[in-house]
């Protein structure tokens, strides 16, 4: 009866909103900032996210929130993050991960990823029905939102940080891998000036990646298979040869799909 508590603990609207927040953040939550978004004191806030935490539906740690280490930079706050457990109740006991596991084995073993890809474009096409392809990002979002991926834009003006940049959080949008500007000749000279002008970079597409996979527990074990299964399950969901497509482009915690403007993904 572990997950019927943890579920019954989002009864209490207030610790409900605060839940919802932290888990749409993609990353640590202080106090503070979960107050000031619901519109709650710092004390109930603190209170609710604690219950949360006991629940099992959130995770709490501690780090400074400055930025700044050493004498004079503050003392560690408590900050949260949605827990990794999953929670689920069926009345009566239901066991459909097992049967996913089963099937996902024996079609891996079967070779059987095509036929796989086929069925899931099938079902997405069935899903979308007569609607034509998205014809928007706005509109793919709202698509996925109602499967339960949680999908979220990472603006073009966001730059991927890379590895060794100073900073413990990814907070920027990544093309297609090993993707840059192809030159296409000598940069133009500008009147007066010394040597070549230098182009501006290219700032990269706005790409929406998803929170949730809803086949994760699946994924995990079988990733070639089931990431797979959901690119084409979202394809023919979203439609293609419209405005937008999706591709594979993995995160660690996150959805392996993303989704963005097809006109920026001409080979």
């Amino acid at each position: 009866m572990k997950d019927i508590d943890a579920i019954t603990a989002l009864q209490d609207p207030v610790r409900r909103r605060l839940y919802e927040y932290v888990a749409a953040q993609g990353r640590e939550v202080g106090r503070n900032e979960a107050a000031e978004a619901t519109g709650v004191t710092r004390t109930l806030a603190a209170h609710h996210l604690d219950r949360l935490t006991g629940a099992g539906l959130l995770e709490s740690g501690s780090r400074r929130l400055t930025g700044r280490s050493g004498p004079g930079a503050g003392r560690p706050a408590k900050v949260y993050t949605r827990a990794r457990a999953e929670h689920a109740v069926s009345l009566p006991s239901r066991d459909y991960l097992t049967a996913a596991e089963l099937l996902a084995e024996a079609a891996e073993r079967a070779g059987l990823d095509v036929e796989l890809r086929t069925a899931a474009r099938r079902r997405g096409e069935a899903l979308r029905g007569p609607a034509t392809p998205c014809g928007s990002l706005a509109e793919a979002m709202e698509t996925l939102a109602a499967r339960g991926y949680e999908p979220h834009l990472e603006p073009a003006d966001t730059l991927a940080r890379t590895e060794g940049a100073g900073s413990d959080r990814i907070t920027g949008a990544v093309g297609a891998p090993g993707a840059a500007p192809e030159a296409t000749g000598p940069a133009p000279v500008t009147p007066g000036a010394v040597g070549p002008a230098e182009a501006a970079p290219e700032a990269p597409p706005a790409v929406v990646r998803m929170r949730n996979c809803p086949f994760h527990s699946v994924a995990e074990r079988f990733p070639p298979l089931v990431c797979g299964m959901n690119l084409a399950l979202l394809e023919g969901l979203l439609g293609t040869g419209g405005a937008v497509r999706a591709r594979m482009d993995s995160r660690p915690g996150e959805c392996c799909v993303v989704v963005e403007d097809s006109k920026n993904n001409q080979d």
